[in-house]
This record gives C-alpha cells, sequence and structure tokens, in this order.
C-alpha cells in the first residue's frame, strides 16, 4: 500500500506495490521460508501477516493453539 503497510488484497485492486502468491498454503508458506515474498515487497514480512499467509492464525482462532487446559 502507498502508506507503508502490507495487506492481503484477493481483489488485486488495491492501491500500491503488489505481489502474487499462489493460493495454496504450501505455496504461501514456501514463499515466505524462501524469502521470496520479501524480496518482492522489498519490506521485511510482520509476524501477523506471516501467521494469515500460513493458516497459523485460522488455526489458533479454531482452538488449534496450546493454552492452558
Amino acid at each position: 500500500m502507498p502508506d507503508g503497510r502490507i495487506a492481503v488484497d484477493p481483489t488485486g485492486k488495491m492501491p500500491g506495490r503488489g505481489a502474487y502468491v499462489c493460493d495454496k498454503e504450501e505455496c504461501r508458506t514456501a514463499a515466505l521460508d524462501k524469502g521470496s515474498l520479501q524480496r518482492a515487497l522489498e519490506v521485511p514480512i510482520p509476524a501477523e501477516l506471516r501467521a494469515e499467509l500460513t493458516g497459523e492464525a485460522n488455526r489458533i482462532e479454531a482452538g488449534g493453539s496450546r493454552g492452558q487446559e
């Protein structure tokens, strides 16, 4: 985005620099692990976005995280 924020844009219509990544979780994880997404966007990838892209955020919300039982 022009203001420096990084966001997922499934429409592909948000203003600013972008990068296309395969919709499969394996592709997104590989793009993050290899650093190719960071290189394409030319900025560090925040932990929150990394969790969103790898599906970890969804697993935590669904009760998949380990917490107090």
